[in-house]
């Protein structure tokens, strides 16, 4: 799947001079990637290798599979490898960014400095230095024009946060355009179609275009909804298409643009004055939570089924590159302390067997009998997947790398969550979703609060089935759910951003 993404979005790399037995072995490599056949895959990735260290499209695959593989750790060396076969490539740069993340134990700082290199790099594409900032033009009387970027308006999660937002601007004060850098369609892409009021197609448009047909636009304040995402149009900020511009939403760090104004967070995600030293932007906190959760309109009705003590499941819906060993420990421990309990895994790289089978051993290492352990693959219909909670007692969160749509699942499925908290905008956000749905007593500090508090709400089944008929009506009473409310939030952040830096000039 990885293989799909990364290639799909970021292009394929240029071919280099190679053997045709390094050309064979690479698709070889693809094919079976393809497959599902991920053992052999790595094999003819690893053999073309062997024979041509510099072959760009084998490393690629081979960090691709990596992942697919639960060896995120892997895939990040062999990103990085690519990257010093290709050091001019932004979206490889930007890709082990992303990648990055995975990784159990973060270097904020390190991490910091290769965004603003990542910046750096993005800008001297761009033509060095930063250009000047673009005056706005004068309102008298007309709307603001805000203009938002993303490759995911559709069924991502990115979908189900901006689109209360775009439906609940103030049509009287502001004019919205969206610019989509995907060409995939669904019925998310046509409802947000409709709802803006200017809507441009940039799958294939550099950055240097786009620049200027957001010039073209008149746009007042730009706002990046990918960071080093996949397909992200970074490199059109760089040339400061607009007065402001901000990143929020698609990705859990820094944009490390020096000409990337601002990032939309909150006092939890991003505490101050803590995290200010870790971003290029301002970081503007928007009161009550930086998110504002759209639930699916198919959304099965919550789940009945409560278990006793002795049979609690436990889930995870979360991406499983974000399962790290130190995760896994806790997730035993607690495990070891509900006896009669099993563990749910959900993931789409749990599709391949080979994956799966590498996970149920690794529990089986730590003790855990590997028939505590179900695993379950990607569900293409939404209402199918979102049932996947009836019969889960307790969503266990991952950590550094939190949860966020799955996170709002589970909440809005009847189903608590346990997060653990850190350092990082990524290991906070489960504790602002859970603070915004009055969960506090969920969020927990350490390894052992984490283990305590999961093991604790297993055994109280008063309480896990009061939770299970009270959540979806306190998370539609929370912020997370006041659509017109955030917008407003929203809309006095990017007039006091502008004004701000405006004044500047």
């Amino acid at each position: 799947m990885w293989r799909t993404l990364f290639n799909g979005l970021f292009g394929r790399a240029a071919a280099t001079p190679a053997s045709r037995d390094v050309v064979v072995l690479t698709q070889d490599g693809d094919r079976h990637a393809r497959e599902g056949r991920l053992h052999a895959a790595l094999a003819a990735y690893r053999a073309a290798l062997a024979l041509d260290p510099a072959a760009l499209d084998a490393q690629l695959g081979l960090g691709n599979v990596l992942l697919d593989l639960w060896m995120p750790g892997d895939a990040v060396a062999a990103y990085e490898r690519a990257l010093e076969l290709a050091p001019h490539s932004t979206g490889i740069r930007s890709a082990l960014l992303f990648h990055r993340h995975y990784l159990p134990r973060i270097d904020a700082q390190a991490l910091f400095e290769a965004h603003r290199q990542a910046g750096a790099q993005l800008m001297a594409k761009a033509g060095g230095a930063a250009p000047l900032r673009p005056q706005p033009q004068a309102l008298n009387g007309r709307r603001l024009r805000i203009g938002y970027v993303s490759p995911n308006f559709s069924r991502h999660s990115v979908g189900y946060f901006i689109e209360p937002v775009i439906r609940h601007h103030d049509r009287e004060r502001f004019e919205v355009f969206c610019y989509y850098a995907h060409d995939k369609s669904d019925d998310t892409t046509a409802r947000l179609r409709e709802r803006a009021d200017h809507w441009r197609d940039i799958p294939q448009t550099d950055g240097a275009a786009f620049a200027e047909m957001v010039r073209a636009d008149g746009i007042d304040v730009l706002v990046d909804l990918a960071g080093h995402s996949k397909s992200n149009r970074l490199a059109g900020f760089a040339y400061r298409p607009a007065p402001l511009q901000i990143t929020w939403l698609g990705y859990p760090d820094t944009s490390g643009l020096p000409v990337m104004e601002a990032r939309i967070s909150d006092a939890i995600a991003d505490p101050a004055p803590q995290a200010d030293a870790f971003n290029t932007e301002r970081v503007w906190r928007i009161d009550g939570g930086f998110l504002c959760y759209q639930p699916p309109a198919d959304s099965p009705p919550v789940g009945t089924q409560i278990n006793a003590p002795s049979a609690v499941v436990f889930g995870s819906f979360n991406n499983i590159a974000k399962l790290t060993a130190g995760t896994l420990r806790l997730w035993c421990a607690i495990l070891e302390a509900v006896p009669g309990s099993r563990l749910v895994l959900k993931s789409a790289s749990l599709n391949f067997s080979e994956t799966a089978d590498r996970v149920i051993e690794a529990f089986e290492q730590f003790g855990i009998a590997g028939g505590r352990i179900e695993t379950r693959g990607w569900i293409a219909r939404r209402e199918q997947h979102l049932a996947q909670y009836d019969g889960i007692d307790i969503a266990l969160d991952t950590y550094p790398y939190n949860g966020t749509t799955t996170t709002c699942e589970a909440l809005w499925m009847g189903v608590p969550v346990v997060t653990r908290t850190g350092d990082t905008h990524m290991s906070r956000v489960g504790a602002s979703l859970l603070h915004a749905a009055g969960l506090d007593d969920l969020v927990t500090r350490d390894g052992t609060d984490y283990v305590e508090t999961a093991v604790a709400l297993a055994g109280d089944n008063a309480r896990r089935r009061e939770l299970r008929g009270i959540l979806r009506s306190r998370l539609e009473a929370s912020p997370l759910l006041d659509h017109a409310g955030f917008t407003r939030r929203l809309e006095r952040i990017y007039r006091d951003a502008l004004a701000e830096v405006t004044s500047k000039e």
